[in-house]
């Protein structure tokens, strides 16, 4: 296994790629262009609430903002894209996990998660229980060796962009000084060498969901073919961004100082989804159907981890 983090601080960022937006409804404008900038900052940060043979409880905290600056045409006239090119598209987020051993082969691991998620700015705009976002995660496991664990479990979140309940198998094992696979599939699976003790190559793909709630400054309205609005359906004052993407990746990481780390990472993303649904109405259509290009991406990361020496006091080896 890599190195345990506590405080994590990763900026990513990819170079221009072009976008295409098709309208999925009458009366809104379809889109193509190019982003020069889709860049990510996020910091996190997990505690140890709980240590102890049988249980261990770990409390997370977190921050993430993704930004976009579009290159033409204008986006004042594309009310999405000028909604998040100005505002920007943030998560706040905290969870816990707990792990419990239940005897020495067999245990089992719990995880909840609450987020606000969408393009706020100020304090005042989290008045709204639209903004919030709930997942989990279940997992039974077995305990072969002090280097091989499996389970099998149910997620439920938003990892493929939309809320959905989906099996999860985990399998965690090294096979030896140099080699090792995490995995939680189907979300991601990562092959691991390791130099030595203070440098680590892994390389992996992942799977990254996101879902934004959109408050738009100007309604949209949902126009019937006759050209008139359609009777029964509000204008539209709010969207929900559901974003999917695999990242086919490459990382290294590098010990800095015994308690600070450094990650450098890239690879290629291809995006799946990111589509704009009618957040107003029950109906919960599908407004905007967009498909950004492929692109290579770049990242880097600090973080803190327990020291070398508390470790070795502590009879635990990384």
């Amino acid at each position: 296994m890599g190195p345990s983090k506590g405080l994590i601080v990763r900026y990513e960022r990819m170079p221009r790629f072009g976008v295409k937006s098709d309208a999925q409804v009458v009366g809104i404008s379809n889109y193509a262009g190019e982003i020069d900038k889709n860049a990510r900052l996020s910091i996190k940060g997990y505690i140890p609430a709980w240590n102890r043979p049988h249980l261990k409880v770990v409390v997370g905290l977190s921050y993430e903002r993704e930004e976009f600056q579009f290159n033409g045409p204008a986006t004042t006239d594309y009310e999405l894209y000028r909604n998040i090119e100005d505002k920007g598209l943030k998560s706040i987020a905290s969870q816990i996990v707990m792990l419990r051993p239940i005897d020495e082969v067999h245990w089992y691991l719990a995880r909840v998660k609450g987020e606000l998620s969408g393009d706020y700015n100020a304090s005042t705009d989290l008045t709204t229980s639209d903004y919030f976002r709930f997942s989990a995660e279940a997992v039974y496991g077995w305990k072969r060796s002090p280097l091989f664990s499996w389970g099998v479990g149910l997620q439920y979140g938003y990892t493929f962009g939309r809320l959905s309940l989906y099996p999860a198998v985990l399998y965690n094992r090294t096979f030896n000084n140099r080699w090792g696979v995490e995995a939680l599939f189907p979300a991601r699976i990562t092959a691991r060498y390791n130099v030595s003790e203070s440098s680590i190559f892994y390389a992996g793909y992942t799977v990254d969901g996101y879902n934004y709630i959109i408050k738009l400054r100007n309604e949209l309205s949902r126009i019937g073919p006759g050209g008139a609005p359609i009777a029964d359906k509000q204008p539209l004052q709010t969207l929900e961004l559901r974003e999917t993407e695999v990242k086919f990746r490459l990382r290294w990481e590098r010990e800095l100082l015994s308690f600070l780390w450094m990650g450098a990472e890239a690879g290629y993303r291809y995006n799946y989804a990111f589509d704009a649904f009618d957040r107003t109405n029950d109906d919960r259509l599908k407004i905007i159907d967009s498909k950004f290009n492929g692109a290579p991406y770049a990242s880097l990361e600090l973080f803190i981890t327990p020291p070398r020496k508390l470790l070795e006091k502590a009879g635990v080896r990384r």
